[in-house]
């Protein structure tokens, strides 16, 4: 199947001054036109992507992944070449070189930093703002979230279910009507399941600064992925993107969203083989574990980059049914905007109506 890659109009759409208003505060933290961060995701967020996001007017955000220290200076160093506007670098709590990373992201003067994978350790946390950067970090419930803005965090995203790629329990609206309503002192930023600007419209007007979209971006043209994998992603329904699931406590699986493939059978049987080696006496508790966790290894690369969407990992956010095309990030920003734009004119005029 080719892609159906869209010519597009670059007319860039402006928000609206009722936008513009409901997002001033996230479009404020970021130094970004419009406060949507691209969601950080391990081989498709590098430079390329991350500059067509921030030239686009949204905030771009490198994905570290595992990266040692020199290969994310270089990367730093190749999207600045690409983009005079502000973008960001994530990087993994649980990465053990995690302060070398974060001193390359002071050195090379990155302004905004995203801790994610886990709860960041305090002192990480002060010596990126001692370096000049903010730190932004993820919420799961209030009493995290919480602990994280004592902890000096600037500010939060809460990422719903629907994401792809490591998930929580929880949907997106839920966390949002939970959080929202006692989180004041920072700004907050709403990720999981959002792919269109009527969504993003509802969301500020709860009380969030702005949104992270992630899978939405895959399919840019901008995107170095690979094009089955950009392929699997416009033929996928929300459906089809599911988490990983675990057959016996004994052997703790971390969900991820992904789209089912062969992999996904795989996995299941993988994990049934192991579970009878385990009660067989083949194999002790810590080792069966081990096999379980590592069948995973390096298969979301396969995907993004080698192109095997059979025993890759396709990781992806139930939204994913919203990608119907390949186009630039400038295009599909722009539709972010004139849908949300849209949504709140509507409202407004209903309001005035009624």
């Amino acid at each position: 199947m080719a892609l159906a890659a869209v010519t597009p109009t670059l007319q860039t759409v402006t928000p609206s001054p009722a936008l513009d208003a409901l997002w001033q505060r996230g479009r404020d933290f970021l130094g970004s036109r419009l406060a949507i961060l691209g969601g950080a995701m391990t081989w498709v967020s590098e430079r390329n992507l991350v500059a067509a996001i921030s030239n686009g007017g949204g905030f771009g955000v490198l994905a570290s992944g595992s990266m040692p220290p020199e290969i994310l200076r270089a990367e730093i160093q190749a999207t600045r070449k690409l983009t005079t506007k502000p973008f960001g670098v994530n990087l993994i709590v649980m990465h053990p070189k995690l302060d070398e990373l974060a001193q390359v992201c002071i050195d090379e003067k990155v302004g905004i930093v995203v801790l994610a994978g886990g709860t960041p350790p305090a002192a990480t946390i002060k010596l990126l703002k001692d370096g000049g950067a903010r730190v932004v970090a993820f919420a799961p419930i209030v009493a995290m979230a919480k602990k994280l803005i004592r902890n000096g965090v600037d500010a939060l995203v809460i990422e719903g279910m629907e994401a792809g790629g490591h998930i929580g329990a929880v949907s997106t609206a839920v966390l949002a009507q939970e959080i929202l309503p006692v989180v004041r002192d920072v700004p907050v930023f709403i990720a999981g399941g959002i792919g269109r600007g009527e969504a993003i419209a509802s969301f500020l007007e709860m009380g969030a600064a702005g949104v992270q979209l992630g899978t939405r971006f895959v399919c840019a043209s901008e995107s170095v992925a690979h094009e089955k994998f950009k392929t699997a992603f416009i033929r996928a329904a929300a459906r089809d993107a599911q988490p990983s699931v675990q057959l016996d406590a004994r052997f703790p699986v971390i969900p991820v969203r992904a789209l089912v493939n062969q992999a996904s059978k795989d996995f299941m049987a993988r994990q049934r083989e192991v579970i009878g080696k385990y009660e067989a006496g083949d194999l002790d508790l810590k080792s069966a574990q081990l096999e379980i966790e590592h069948f995973w290894a390096g298969a979301l690369r396969k995907a993004v980059v080698d192109g095997d969407v059979e025993a890759g990992s396709l990781m992806a956010g139930q939204s994913v049914g919203l990608v119907s095309r390949e186009e630039p990030c400038a295009a599909i920003l722009s539709e972010l905007v004139g849908q949300a734009n849209a949504a709140l004119d509507s409202r407004r005029a209903s309001r005035r109506e009624g």
